[in-house]
């Protein structure tokens, strides 16, 4: 199995899981720095042009490629049977915050961080992003409002930890601090937070392709991966 990857948190995601469930795995690092994502090579497997990207094969040899990282999540929960409940309900549910996640927490969060950069990029009027960034920010406090209800008096989304925590943590983690203080605002994710950066799998999976990056890089400024 090939995972094309860099650590942004949609391949953070990826790394989580695969680091989670125990499969084998060989990382095919794309540089987002120096526009690899745009590569003919990189497109044939992931036609947006984003990171991540998965290759695997099915029982009969038949390639299995796959991109978007939700569906990436969805396909390792079925083919390993963990963390990707078995029972209709209980899966939708799953199926559901993680949508939501790619629809709303992951591109909200990126925009405000694009224009948080942009606002302080040197040179540029702060005003060209005021608008924007007041919007995004509105809508990602909004969002964590949405999650911080959801895990009142649960340690995981949607009860037991899966696939929906892996896809919203690594945007939590890495951008938490757009919204303010978690433990005084939003002090059910700030928990959540911490048990999931405990677990082992996760500390393995977060230093995944960081060899020769600063110990403090952030993805650049861009349109969201």
């Amino acid at each position: 199995m090939q995972l094309h990857y860099f650590p942004t948190p949609n391949g953070r995601k990826i790394s989580i899981a695969l680091e989670e469930m125990g499969l084998d795995y060989q990382i095919v690092m794309v540089n987002i720095l120096e526009g690899e994502q745009l590569a003919p090579k990189f497109l044939q497997l992931s036609p947006n042009g984003r990171i991540p990207a998965l290759v695997d094969h099915d029982a009969s040899g038949e390639r299995i490629v796959i991109f978007e990282s939700g569906a990436i999540l969805q396909y390792l929960g079925r083919k390993s049977g963990l963390f990707y409940p078995v029972s209709e309900a209980r899966r939708c549910w799953v199926d559901a915050w993680v949508f939501w996640q790619m629809a709303g927490l992951g591109p909200m969060s990126g925009q405000v961080s694009y224009f948080t950069r942009v606002a302080a990029t040197p040179g540029r009027d702060p005003r060209d992003a005021s608008y924007a960034l007041h919007r995004y920010t509105k809508e990602v406090k909004r969002l964590y409002g949405v999650l911080e209800r959801q895990l009142s008096g649960a340690q995981y989304i949607c009860g037991e930890y899966s696939i929906a925590d892996m896809a919203s943590w690594t945007w939590v983690n890495q951008y938490h601090a757009q919204v303010g203080d978690l433990q005084t605002q939003y002090p059910n994710i700030a928990a959540w937070r911490t048990r999931i950066a405990e677990r082992p799998a996760v500390q393995r999976a977060m230093l995944v392709g960081t060899q020769g990056l600063p110990t403090s890089w952030n993805p650049p400024v861009r349109p969201i991966l």
